[in-house]
């Protein structure tokens, strides 16, 4: 049985452009969903750490924020314009 994924909301705010890339194509591995600088992902209390570890490495913490925001499983999304629910993904591993 795998573990218990919940959904977060990582956003973040770079000021140089050649972070703002490296952070970008981090983020991509990771997210399910999202726009520019806010990625919906599905992680693992393990998974969390590795991304907090992985986005500290390409940070400048003077200038840069990121923001790591658990979502609440209860509330139900409120979609405008064509936007659609994201489902969670079935994770296996062979």
């Amino acid at each position: 049985m795998s573990p218990a994924r919940d959904l977060y909301l990582i956003a973040y705010d770079i000021a140089e452009p050649r972070r703002l890339a490296r952070v970008t194509r981090y983020m991509k591995g990771w997210k399910a969903a999202g726009q520019k600088s806010f990625c919906e992902c599905w992680l693992t209390p393990a998974e969390r750490r590795n991304i907090l570890a992985g986005l500290a490495d390409l940070i400048d913490a003077e200038k840069d924020r990121i923001h790591i925001l658990q979502l609440d499983p209860r509330m139900q999304p409120r979609l405008f314009g064509c936007a659609t629910r994201a489902a969670q993904p079935v994770f296996t591993i062979f």
